[in-house]
């Protein structure tokens, strides 16, 4: 459950001020820190019982780390005509014509039809149902491939997880997955779906996972060079 509101703490030595939003967790067992890169906030994690005093002193006793981190943030990339967005790995433009209708992909341009006001919400929409069409895809091929079946497919967009497998069979994805090139998400895919074998991270998971895709080691590391970017888009 998130605390209400999110505030502007000043930082003591350097002056400087950090946006903090406030999260307490059932699950949490101390205070604890962490940045939010959509937000570009400092998420301060109090457990049940824990004064809001408490969160206070952790993050101006790590106010260093706090600045080093926000500071080390990709650029906010707004979604604007004539801005920038990835596709599949390919850099497109994001083109405004008020003459299309809906919103398409002609080339390596992102045209959006409409009013100009409603251009970020579209190209919103449209990332998402490429989501779902590319996700659904790879799960279907790789679920046929393993012999498994799975639940509903759900797109999120989380801060850290790009995705999940419930005990129910329901898999869980970022839809900001859709940006990555094919190979990054077709190995996240593959990751999930081989939690229908096996809910766990043994060998047998493992090799599961090497039967359907050949990027583990490469897409791993390209989503932790490269996520926080695809966390600053929109």
């Amino acid at each position: 459950m998130t605390l209400p509101g999110t505030e502007m703490v000043a930082l003591p030595a350097s002056g400087a001020e950090c946006r903090v939003q406030w999260l307490r967790s059932s699950r949490a067992r101390r205070v604890s820190l962490r940045i939010c890169p959509r937000q570009a906030a400092v998420v301060v994690v109090l457990p049940p019982q824990a004064a809001r005093r408490t969160g206070l002193a952790l993050l101006r006793a790590n106010g260093p780390w706090v600045l080093a981190r926000l500071a080390g943030l990709a650029p906010a990339n707004p979604l604007l005509d004539g801005g920038r967005v990835m596709l599949g790995g390919r850099d497109c433009t994001i083109r405004h014509d008020p003459a299309a209708v809906g919103t398409s992909l002609v080339d390596d341009q992102v045209v959006v039809g409409g009013a100009p006001e409603y251009l970020p919400g579209r190209v919103l929409d449209f990332l998402r149902a490429e989501a779902e069409r590319r996700i659904g895809v790879l799960t279907a091929r790789h679920a046929a491939t393993l012999e498994v079946k799975p639940g509903a497919i759900r797109l999120k967009d989380t801060r850290s997880r790009w995705g999940s497998c419930a005990p129910d069979g329901t898999l869980a994805f970022s839809w900001r997955l859709v940006m990555a090139p094919d190979w990054v998400l077709d190995y996240a895919v593959s990751h999930e779906v081989a939690h229908l074998r096996e809910m766990n991270h043994s060998p047998r998971f493992w090799a599961h996972v090497s039967r359907l895709t050949p990027h583990r080691d490469a897409a791993a590391a390209w989503l932790r060079a490269n996520g926080p970017t695809l966390l600053r888009v929109g």
